[in-house]
């Protein structure tokens, strides 16, 4: 599965700036601010206020796949948690 890497400007914190993510990342942003009810600005605004180190590209990508990881998690926990008998 080939995913092209994609330059887009994006506003961060009242600061133009450019991000470079492959399309399933920028896809991936896109949808979690969808359910977050943000704007990808915003929500690129709260990854960029809270990464350690390194740079918004790499925090990005972090913490798309933090994000369905945990899901993915969630989602087989409920589904092996044994069902009551009533």
């Amino acid at each position: 599965m080939k995913s092209p890497v994609v330059k887009r400007s994006i506003v961060v914190a009242g600061h133009k700036t450019s991000v470079s993510l492959e399309e399933a990342f920028w896809n991936g942003m896109k949808e979690i601010s969808g359910l977050r009810d943000m704007t990808l600005s915003e929500l690129v605004g709260e990854i960029d206020s809270n990464r350690q180190q390194g740079n918004l590209s790499s925090a990005i990508r972090l913490f798309v796949l933090d994000y369905f990881r945990t899901r993915a998690a969630a989602a087989t926990a409920a589904a092996s948690d044994p069902k009551p008998q009533g």
